[in-house]
């Protein structure tokens, strides 16, 4: 299942939303692509070794990892390599803007723009940073402590997005989402609730999660997990200009 679009509309202009995927698109062909044609983008290794969230750095503070098979203390990393690296925490943060390829960043904005911009409208808008931002972490956390010897960089807006998620799971579970539906050769395009698609979408999760082995088969399913749990916990900490009145257009007139 893909979603479409919701058919709740937003009060006012998703500013935040908008400049947040402006970000990922800038970091990803700025900053991560080195080449891109009709094959595909290539992406910078070293930038994606800086800068992405490493379970292992996160675990062991001080030491960094230049490449899958050597972490070393901070200081020899710099010597080995020439370079200087950011601090662990701060790619914690980066990592949250970056991605691993042209799919990767086209669904995770997609899903950013159709539920992040009534998210974003049911909140003040730097409160809507905090929760983005923090869904990232608790996201990242997650993913640390499923391996926290893990030196396998960790990247991608999908963890805070999943708290985005979860916010919209339960602030709006009965909206409607005109999803694309594929089965084996059967495609269709219908209206469906949001707590069906999302739901069915946060089950594939726990089933890859199960299923997968320790990397995961190249997706952080217990980030999206976290961040998703995060979203359904907080979010009525944080959205204080919910749309009650989101599903007055589907009631059938009283006369």
């Amino acid at each position: 299942m893909l979603p479409i679009k919701d058919d709740i509309p937003t009060r006012r202009f998703p500013i935040v939303t908008v400049v947040i995927i402006a970000i990922n698109v800038i970091v990803f062909f700025g900053f991560q692509v080195t080449d891109l044609s009709l094959d595909g983008a290539t992406i910078n290794d070293e930038t994606t070794q800086k800068y992405a969230a490493i379970p292992y750095e996160v675990t062991h503070p001080g030491d960094q990892c230049i490449n899958a098979e050597q972490c070393v203390p901070e200081r020899d990393a710099e010597a080995a390599t020439g370079e200087s690296f950011p601090p662990t925490i701060l790619t914690v943060f980066t990592a949250m803007f970056m991605h691993g390829g042209l799919l990767h960043i086209a669904f995770n904005m997609l899903f950013l723009w159709i539920f992040g911009n009534n998210i974003e409208d049911s909140m003040n808008r730097a409160l809507f940073v905090v929760f983005y931002l923090a869904g990232g972490v608790v996201a990242t956390l997650s993913q640390t402590l499923l391996d926290t010897n893990s030196t396998i960089p960790t990247l991608g807006a999908s963890g805070a997005i999943a708290a985005v998620l979860g916010g919209y799971a339960l602030l709006y579970p009965r909206a409607r989402v005109l999803t694309l539906v594929i089965i084996i050769f059967f495609v269709t395009i219908i209206r469906l609730p949001a707590l069906f698609v999302l739901g069915a979408w946060i089950l594939l999760q726990f089933l890859g999660w199960s299923t997968a082995d320790s990397t995961g088969g190249g997706v952080a399913y217990m980030a999206h997990i976290g961040g998703f749990l995060f979203g359904l916990a907080a979010i009525r900490l944080f959205a204080t200009n919910v749309q009650d009145d989101y599903e007055s257009p589907h009631r059938l007139p009283v006369y």
